[in-house]
């Protein structure tokens, strides 16, 4: 062979990987969902640590409006998925008082909230149960896991203990099968910086896509059905390290984080809205034009992502500040410190709403705040719900997202006016 015929031989071979590459990157978009969940969607996360038990779905009547509940959270290690939680998630015993159909699960062979939430999914059929891997503190194994030596063993991994049910080698194989109908990744962030310790890579960005394309394909070859879903920052310095335009084709939805724009790590203020939906002008923050909900969700359709794949995600939880200015009902003025909460700066809206504090709705952002003088709290209610649900309306999105289930009320307030908002009301 002449050494002009083995270059072309060379040429046309990576021409052709080339093609067999771009083929497989081009694929038609993944499906749409609406077969599976309707749009628009109610996601709700349901966390291992916040004591909430699942009984609490049906007595709010919260059950009958959630679309999807994103269970969190499992985290990655090495080339495994690995539970944060293996006594709430399937050993902790049930009783009847608290069990959601009334009898004990002592002689259960699957316990715990995935038990609850199980027996959950056989009372609402139409409910989908997704587990969600990373978050915030469980991020830092992300790295890792997507390198490609590791990726295809961990998805593996994830798949076989979620989707087949084998939770665990002391457990009876395939003991919650059935109970995830899909996968749920929150990265938190692939190429930026998130909590204190994250290893973080140059690469993290191409690998996070290569990494969701192997969920991808793992989870079709057990069921196409099956649902792979993102939580992705609104913060535009993560958001814009994504590939975005090339992973949701992978995806059925993506879960945008349009909350904790502002808060305690601003520790004196000044005082803003953590979950606005418009801009401001007099807004004082370094990042006034791109700090909220609307330019996020602008961002992300601005890079090709359909509208009915982008859920908007609120919080079910306030951020605020005291010692504040007492000057325009202590909105964007100076603060002492992080108010107190739950933890600093901090705390949930079923403890908010209790506050005899006046309320106002800031007319610019549509963000309610409430303000006693000296201490400033930014939440949502029902009144500021309303204007993110006619948003999404009236955008066509893909519905509201929420975190999480423990901070509504007794009752669901907040749910309720979510599904009335969508006009999918119960």
């Amino acid at each position: 062979m002449t050494r002009s015929h083995q270059k072309w031989v060379a040429s046309f071979a990576v021409h052709l990987i080339t093609l067999v590459l771009f083929a497989a990157c081009s694929a038609s978009p993944r499906r749409t969902t609406q077969e599976v969940v309707p749009v628009p969607r109610i996601v709700g996360y349901f966390t291992n640590f916040s004591n909430y038990p699942a009984k609490s779905l049906i007595t709010s009547g919260s059950a009958e409006r959630l679309s999807v509940i994103n269970y969190a959270f499992a985290v990655p290690s090495g080339n495994r998925c690995v539970l944060t939680d293996s006594d709430e998630d399937y050993k902790k015993i049930y009783g009847p008082i608290n069990s959601v159909d009334g009898k004990s699960d002592i002689e259960e062979p699957l316990r715990g909230n995935f038990g609850q939430l199980k027996k959950l999914k056989q009372m609402y059929p139409h409910l989908k149960i997704v587990i969600s891997i990373g978050g915030w503190t469980g991020s830092g194994g992300f790295s890792d896991a997507s390198l490609p030596e590791n990726r295809e063993a961990f998805v593996a991994s994830c798949i076989d203990m979620f989707i087949k049910g084998n939770v665990s080698v002391a457990t009876p194989p395939g003991i919650a099968a059935g109970l995830f109908d899909g996968i749920d990744i929150d990265w938190e962030y692939p190429a930026a910086e998130g909590a204190p310790g994250n290893v973080v890579r140059p690469e993290d960005a191409q690998n996070f896509t290569a990494l969701l394309a192997e969920f991808r394909k793992q989870l079709d070859a057990v069921d196409p059905n099956l649902l792979l879903t993102i939580a992705a920052s609104a913060n535009e310095r993560h958001y814009s390290l994504m590939e975005i335009e090339k992973i949701h084709p992978l995806l059925d939805w993506i879960n945008l984080m349009t909350y904790d724009f502002h808060g305690a790590w601003e520790a004196q203020g000044p005082t803003n809205f953590h979950s606005p939906l418009y801009g401001s002008d007099d807004d004082p923050s370094t990042f006034h034009d791109s700090g909220y909900t609307d330019y996020t969700v602008q961002s992300f359709l601005k890079a090709g992502v359909p509208p009915d794949k982008l859920v908007v995600g609120v919080p079910f939880y306030g951020r605020g500040w005291t010692g504040v200015t007492n000057k325009d009902n202590g909105r964007y003025q100076p603060a002492e410190k992080p108010s107190a909460g739950a933890e600093p700066g901090s705390s949930s809206y079923a403890t908010l709403r209790k506050q005899e504090a006046p309320g106002f709705l800031d007319p610019d952002t549509k963000a309610y705040f409430t303000f006693d003088g000296t201490t400033f709290w930014s939440y949502d209610t029902p009144e500021s719900l309303a204007y993110k649900t006619e948003y999404v309306m009236k955008n066509h999105l893909g519905g509201i997202m929420f975190w999480e289930l423990s901070g509504d009320t007794r009752d669901g307030e907040l749910i309720k006016a979510i599904a009335e908002g969508l006009s999918i009301s119960k």
